[in-house]
C-alpha cells in the first residue's frame, strides 16, 4: 500500500498528468469532465507531488546507468543497431531562467529586520541536445526536430552537469564524429562544457552577441536613433562574417575616440563589451555555422524554457523548490518518452512521438 498510497495505476497517472501540465484547481476540473473521476485538489496535489518525487528517483537510477554498458538499452533507437551510422554533429544546447518561490513564506518581516532581503526567485537550470540531421521544416516550412533530449531542473548547476551528461550519451555523445555546444555567454555554462563536453566546438548565441553590439551602439548614439543604426550596421556585417579581430578593433577605436566627460558611463559599457567579444572569440563562427548547415543560435532552448515557464510562471504563482522539481521531473520525463518507466501500464505510448 506504501508504494502506491492507496490508488490504482490509473489515478497515479492522471495525477502525475494533470498536475504537471496544469494548475491544481484546473486539473481537478477538467479531470472531473473528462474522466468522469473526482479527484479534490489536495488529492491531486500531494499524489502529483509523490509521483514526482518518484521520478527523481528514476531519474537518477537511470542517469547512472549512462555511465555503465547497461545504458546503452536507454540510447534512442538508430543509436542501438549494429549497423554503424553515417557520422553526424550533436547539438547542445544550454540556458537557464527564473522561477518564483516563497521558501521563506511568512518570515519575510523577520529576515528584513534581520537585514536580509527574502530570495523570491530562483534560477531553472535547461538544455537539450539533439544530432544535426534530426533538424527538418514541416510543409509550411516551420522548422521541427525530429527527436531530442530534455533536461530542467531547479537542483542547480551540479545537477544540470549530471543530467545534460547522461541525457547527450543517450541521443549519441560517444557516437557523434562532431559535438557542437551553442549558448549565450555566461561563464556558468561554458565552464560547464569545458568540464563534461571539453571536446565540443563552442558557439555564442548570434542573438546575444547582436545584443551586446546594440548596447555599445546606443551608448554611443542614443536608443533608437538613426545614428545608431548607421553605425552599428558594419559591425553586424563582420559579425556574421566571422571577423571578430576586426569587430574588436572597430570597438577599441570607438574606446579611443571618447572624451574624457561626460563618458564614464559610456567608457565603462564599451570596455565592458570589448571584454565580453574578447573572451568569446573563439565562440563567434556563425558564417561558418551557416555554411555546416548548423544552428547559430540557441532558439530550440529558448524556446523550450518559455514551454516550461507556461506551467511555472503563471501569473500569482509561488512555488518552493521541492514542488517545482517534482513537477518539472514529470514533465521532462513526459518529453522524453520514458513515462513508461513510471507507469509501465502504458506501454510502449511514447508521448514524445504524438
Amino acid at each position: 500500500m506504501e508504494d502506491t498510497a492507496g490508488y490504482s495505476p490509473g489515478v497515479q497517472e492522471i495525477a502525475a498528468l494533470a498536475v504537471s501540465k496544469l494548475p491544481v484547481a484546473e486539473a481537478s476540473a477538467v479531470v472531473e469532465r473528462l474522466a468522469g473521476v473526482k479527484l479534490p485538489r489536495s488529492t491531486l496535489d500531494r499524489e502529483a507531488r509523490r509521483q514526482g518525487e518518484r521520478a527523481q528517483t528514476e531519474r537518477t537510477a537511470l542517469d547512472q546507468k549512462m555511465h555503465t554498458a547497461e545504458g546503452r538499452t536507454q540510447q534512442v533507437g538508430a543509436l542501438q543497431l549494429e549497423l554503424p551510422l553515417e557520422p553526424f554533429t550533436l547539438v547542445i544546447e544550454l540556458d537557464a531562467w527564473n522561477v518564483r518561490e516563497r521558501t521563506d513564506w511568512g518570515r519575510s518581516a523577520q529576515l528584513r529586520a534581520a537585514g536580509t532581503e527574502p530570495a523570491r526567485w530562483h534560477w531553472v537550470y535547461g538544455g537539450t541536445c539533439f544530432r544535426l540531421s534530426q533538424r527538418a521544416q514541416t510543409a509550411s516550412g516551420r522548422p521541427v526536430i525530429l527527436s531530442r533530449g530534455y533536461v530542467m531542473t531547479r537542483g542547480g548547476i551540479d545537477a544540470l552537469r549530471e543530467q545534460i551528461w547522461a541525457e547527450a550519451s543517450r541521443h549519441g555523445l560517444g557516437q557523434a564524429a562532431d559535438v557542437l555546444v551553442v549558448a549565450d555567454g555566461a561563464v556558468w555554462i561554458w565552464n560547464l562544457v569545458d568540464d563534461r563536453f571539453p571536446q565540443a566546438r563552442q558557439r555564442l548565441d548570434l542573438f546575444h552577441a547582436k545584443q551586446h553590439l546594440w548596447a555599445v551602439a546606443e551608448a554611443l548614439h542614443g536608443a533608437g536613433t538613426a545614428r545608431a543604426q548607421d553605425w552599428i550596421k558594419p559591425l553586424l556585417a563582420q559579425l556574421e562574417a566571422d571577423q571578430a579581430p576586426r569587430l574588436i578593433e572597430n570597438l577599441r577605436e570607438a574606446l579611443a575616440g571618447l572624451q574624457a566627460e561626460p563618458a564614464t558611463t559610456v567608457r565603462f559599457q564599451l570596455e565592458r563589451e570589448i571584454n565580453y567579444f574578447e573572451n568569446n572569440r573563439q565562440r563567434l563562427g556563425y558564417a561558418e555555422g551557416k555554411q555546416r548547415g548548423e544552428p547559430v543560435g540557441s532558439g530550440a532552448m529558448e524556446s523550450t524554457c518559455r514551454q516550461y515557464q507556461c506551467r511555472f510562471k503563471r501569473p500569482g504563482q509561488f512555488w518552493t523548490q521541492v514542488g517545482d522539481e517534482a513537477l518539472m521531473c514529470l514533465e521532462t520525463f513526459w518529453r522524453n518518452g520514458r513515462w513508461k518507466h513510471l507507469f509501465p501500464h502504458v506501454g510502449n505510448f511514447d508521448p514524445s512521438k504524438n
